[in-house]
């Protein structure tokens, strides 16, 4: 019997383990109801995005990730930045800064300023903003175990510029469960750590409640090799663990929860992320709702900053980075994030040059201003492949989380090794199909 041209196509199977067969139609999403599981922008589950209008009331946050050197080089970085349209700042602090050394430190030798800007004292930090009104933009600062002192020493910023905690907004990082499993810039045991996170969560609850004390950072995690699927699975059950350790305090989940912050990763099939995303904002809502019985719908919303991931990018033919990173951007505004950030085309080999961070900045201005994505909200929503891949999303998602949640949680997981086992098996396999050619890259 002679195969149809619909069985002679190659099989499509997504990083996530989802077969994709060639055409969707109206029956592959019969079952879901628009109310319940897709709903309004800006209404639970928030599924096509966090607030009614997005882009075309305010687009996107535009935050490259930046600094290098020593505080003056960076503050003039971010002057420039700033001077070519850039909306907010994403600090980049060298890894002796973030591991607590001091620029002398005999450890330090070699990585002083090497891939971010070195921070020994405050007036360090004062250079380093000197000329920015830091009540006039977001900051985020990108660091983990001293994070809490890092914050500490831009309120003494604050104050110098006359400025109120109150009126202070940004983010810091401060995400070390995830450092245990992708980055490795900890300092001290898990327990301790996650103490000082619930320590951030309480100080800026009551003192500085436009600021967002920790960001989850699947980032770090897909950039380690993880599936989309683990990303988000991980990132929530690493989110829920600090969620416990405030609650363990006393305060109520609508006391902080509409200022946690995610940080998530872009690259591979553009379907995929954004379903991914959809699936992640629909799922997160459902969680803080059903589980921690939030009464307040901005408690139930999930912001993210997401921007094209360095995993993606290749040191041959740099110049092909551009075009990828400018497809990064796209499916960040297709999947309704608040806040975008792009590798430049050389963050394969070196930190940006001046002119890679000036392309990436105008690829992002270029996609707001010229493409049309501002005109309207979450317009891939009602394709029936994109519903039908969110719904499959999110039920692998769940899937995985139901794994890590059967081991004793997400620190039990860490601490045995697991989650860095499961993350380093599929960089491997990942590795294994690129060399064989089965991944283009």
């Amino acid at each position: 019997m002679k195969k149809s041209k619909s069985e002679e196509l190659s099989e499509v199977v997504l990083e996530s383990g989802i077969k994709v067969k060639p055409v969707f139609g109206p029956e592959d999403i019969k079952g879901l109801v628009y109310e319940k599981e897709i709903g309004q922008p800006g209404e639970y589950p928030f599924t096509r995005g966090i607030h009614p209008l997005m882009y075309r009331k305010r687009p996107w946050t535009m935050r490259q990730y930046s600094g290098f050197g020593t505080a003056k080089e960076t503050n003039q970085r971010f002057k420039w930045l700033l001077k070519q349209g850039q909306t907010a700042l994403n600090v980049a602090f060298d890894l002796p800064t973030q591991l607590g050394l001091d620029s002398d430190d005999p450890f330090a030798e070699e990585e002083v300023g090497r891939v971010g800007m070195a921070i020994d004292t405050l007036k360090d930090l004062e250079e380093a903003f000197a000329d920015i009104s830091i009540d006039k933009i977001s900051t985020s600062l990108t660091i983990n175990p001293v994070a809490s002192v890092m914050l500490a020493m831009y309120l003494v910023v604050a104050e110098k510029q006359a400025i109120p905690w109150d009126q202070i907004r940004g983010t810091t990082q401060n995400d070390i469960l995830k450092e245990y499993i992708g980055r490795g810039t900890w300092i001290f045991p898990v327990e301790p750590s996650i103490r000082l996170i619930g320590d951030m969560v309480e100080f800026c609850s009551k003192n500085v409640p436009k600021f967002n004390p920790f960001s989850v950072c699947g980032y770090h995690i897909r950039e380690s090799g993880a599936t989309p699927v683990q990303e988000m699975a991980y990132a929530f059950e690493i989110a829920i663990t600090y969620i416990q350790e405030v609650l363990n305090r006393g305060l109520n989940i609508d006391d902080f929860a509409g200022r946690i912050a995610f940080n998530f990763d872009i690259y591979g099939n553009l379907w995929e992320q954004v379903a991914k995303f959809r699936a992640g904002r629909k799922l997160w809502a459902k969680i803080i709702k059903e589980r921690f019985e939030a009464k307040n719908p901005r408690s139930m919303i999930l912001r993210m900053i997401a921007g094209g991931g360095g995993g993606g990018l290749t040191i041959q033919q740099p110049e092909n980075n551009i075009v990828r990173g400018a497809y990064y951007a796209l499916i960040s505004a297709l999947s309704g994030t608040q806040t975008m950030a792009l590798c430049s085309y050389d963050e394969a080999y070196t930190i940006p040059s001046k002119k890679a961070a000036l392309i990436s900045l105008r690829t992002m201005q270029i996609l707001a201003d010229e493409m049309g994505l501002k005109d309207t909200v979450d317009p891939l929503g009602g394709s029936y492949y994109i519903e039908w891949l969110t719904d499959k999303m999110e039920e692998k998602i769940v899937e995985c989380m139901k794994e890590v949640e059967e081991m004793g949680g997400m620190i039990k997981a860490v601490e045995t090794g697991y989650i860095q086992k499961e993350v380093s098996r599929q960089a491997y396999m990942r590795e294994i199909k690129i060399q064989s050619g089965e991944i283009t890259k």
